[in-house]
């Protein structure tokens, strides 16, 4: 997948504050893994900036990668004491990361004294800080000072937390000026919710809500930080989830929609209702107070979407499906009139945003199940952000009520999306006739599945004696044949080399539970007791993409070939031993049908091995149990 975006100005001419501005604009708009890429490429060229730092870490943590985000604290030399004194905002700003890290540590952990324990421990670091920051003078003291609060009341030591909450109110009201900042107005907010005063609660709620109406404030970050901060007060305090509702960083969605027909020509979409589509689209988007649509750009209803984001300043994540030259014929010229120009209008508006992807760069060659594979990429990717955003997202969709007549279609993008149980809506346009798709040579057509692709390897096999192969063949090599055999009823191709492993599965969250079964497998192994060298360790990596299947005819059996089965391969060299790397394909799709099972953090872009250019890599693990 080809995911393309450049800072406004050259790398190497950019200032350390023009770097920190284009971080904290992707930030704002909630582009988390964008914003943590651009920090990351700023330290390339200022490595001792400050705020850079801090500001990598930050975005970082907010994917919910908290434990990348520790190791990077202390890679970034960010878990001491800082350089800047407390009175500054930066200062304070990185002297509240290690607390941060520790609440996201604490609330990982199951329920229970230990948690408790942790909870208490990030409380008393919260707290820490917010004396040291008053005493320095600083004005925004009150941020360590409101967590301090609300870990108090997790913990369940109310009375700490009162204490606190009051010293809080005490110094927004010594220090704030009016009107009041949406954090000063949040912390107001928390602090009541603390106290119990629901009735001042509801005042410093109305003052929050006016802020983020404000278009010049749009730090979608910032409100989702606050909303799952009051999360952790309403579930405590057993309060209604209605506190919550007008306070969230505004819904993202999944637009798709029929093409439509030609002037005169009949179709699923008539051309005759553009009009009247144009304007419930916009209607609707405003109705749902939408900053974030996810889609393709087909002529019709794809195009009326994104222009309808456009105009009302939301960002727009196109997701084609293969080359824009083939998608341009097979989806948009069809349509005749002005469409490719629209077209052209559209992605270059995204291009210019950094915000535009490709599901595959090869070509069309007549296989629809391109388009599928592209729906379910945009779809994973809106739920992704809107997890991230602690926000709603729901599919928008322009159909005419007839069910699907192929692998991929508006009626089949419904269909999938319902089983997610998030909210779906419906434009319907009259039931026209379906004009009889033009078919394609057979000689022409190329038919690629979305296939889930493992590539893994065992680091450290090739300094292996001749006296050790035996054991590495029984233990190493039988312990993940066992875990293959577990699994092959899901497995479509199962083949080693050495140490090297490829398999193929036609299910992206079997493929995701094989692959940590494979790693726990191997951790299982007490491989000093048997003669082996203990730095043996599986790297894997898992990719999910369009790959064709045929016979091959050296190995006289099916196996799997194109330039996504190259992509997958690429993963595994950069893995860490011990753990399972995903592209954000993987990552995606996995949030779209699995997002109970398994969480995948983001690591970052990732270079892979032998020159294939930089992806982004997510670290795969199971989800932990509700607690």
């Amino acid at each position: 997948m080809i995911d393309e975006y450049e800072p406004a100005a050259p790398a190497d001419r950019k200032t350390a504050e023009e770097w920190f501005a284009e971080v904290r604009r992707h930030e704002r708009r909630g582009e988390l893994f964008r914003a943590f890429d651009l920090a990351r490429r700023g330290l390339e060229h200022f490595p001792d900036n400050l705020a850079l730092r801090h500001r990598a870490v930050l975005c970082l943590a907010s994917t919910g990668a908290w434990r990348r985000a520790a190791e990077l604290l202390k890679k970034l030399d960010l878990d001491g004491v800082p350089s800047v004194p407390l009175s500054a905002s930066l200062g304070l700003a990185v002297a509240t990361l290690q607390p941060r890290l520790m609440k996201d540590a604490a609330l990982a952990m199951p329920l229970g004294a230990q948690r408790d324990a942790a909870i208490l421990a990030a409380a008393e670091a919260y707290g820490r800080v917010f004396q040291a920051a008053r005493a320095a003078g600083n004005a925004e003291a009150y941020y360590p000072g409101v967590n301090a609060a609300t870990l108090h009341v997790l913990a369940r030591r109310q009375s700490a937390a009162d204490a606190v909450a009051r010293e809080v109110l005490d110094e927004l009201t010594r220090c704030a000026a009016e009107p009041k900042s949406y954090f000063e107005a949040a912390t107001e907010l928390e602090a009541k919710l603390v106290l119990g005063d629901l009735v001042g609660a509801r005042a410093s709620a109305a003052v929050v809500r006016a802020v983020i109406r404000n278009p010049d404030h749009a730090d979608y970050r910032g409100q989702s930080s606050t909303v799952r901060q009051l999360r952790l007060l309403v579930d405590a305090k057993g309060l209604a989830e209605v506190w919550l509702d007008e306070l969230r960083p505004p819904r993202i969605i999944h637009y798709v929609g029929h093409i439509i027909a030609a002037p005169d020509q009949p179709g699923r979409f008539p051309a005759v209702q553009e009009a009247q589509v144009a304007h419930r689209i916009t209607a609707l988007l405003e109705q749902r107070d939408v900053a974030v649509g996810y889609g393709s750009l087909a002529a019709g209803a794809d195009i009326l979407f994104a222009e309808a984001l456009l105009a009302r300043g939301a960002s727009v994540h196109l997701v084609l499906p293969f080359d824009r030259a083939d998608f341009v014929e097979a989806s948009v010229r069809l349509a005749g009139g002005r469409w490719e120009e629209r077209f052209a209008i559209c992605l270059a508006a995204a291009e210019k945003s950094g915000t535009v992807r490709y599901a595959t760069d090869g070509e069309y060659l007549g296989d629809d199940h391109l388009f599928s594979y592209c729906s379910q990429l945009a779809m994973g990717l809106a739920l992704l952000q809107a997890r991230h955003l602690s926000t709603e997202a729901e599919q928008i969709a322009v159909w005419d009520g007839r069910p699907a007549s192929g692998p991929a279609g508006t009626a089949a993008d419904r269909e999938l999306w319902s089983r997610t149980g998030m909210a779906q809506h419906t434009i319907s346009v009259p039931s026209g006739s379906t004009p009889p798709s033009a078919p394609v040579p057979e000689s022409e057509r190329l038919e690629r599945r979305p296939r889930a692709m493992l590539f893994g390897d065992v680091h450290g096999f090739s300094r292996l004696t001749d006296a050790q192969l035996r054991s590495f063949i029984r233990l190493i090599l039988g312990s993940l044949a066992e875990v293959i055999g577990r699994h092959r009823a899901d497995i479509l191709l199962a083949n080693t080399w050495g140490d090297g492993l490829f398999v193929v599965f036609d299910d992206a969250g079997k493929a995701a539970s094989c692959a940590l079964d494979l790693q726990e497998a191997l951790a299982s192994i007490d491989r000093i007791a048997n003669g082996l060298p203990d730095d043996l360790g599986l790297r894997v990596g898992l990719h999910l993409g369009p790959a064709y299947s045929a016979r091959d005819p050296i190995l006289g059996r099916e196996n799997f070939f194109g330039a996504h089965v190259s992509r997958a391969a690429r993963i595994e060299p950069v893995t860490p031993e011990g753990c399972v790397y995903v592209t954000e394909t993987m990552a995606a799709v996995l949030a779209l049908h699995n997002s109970h099972a398994f969480t995948c953090e983001y690591v970052g872009m990732t270079e892979a091995a032998k020159g294939y250019g930089s992806m982004r890599m997510f670290l795969l693990e199971r989800a932990a149990a509700p607690s």
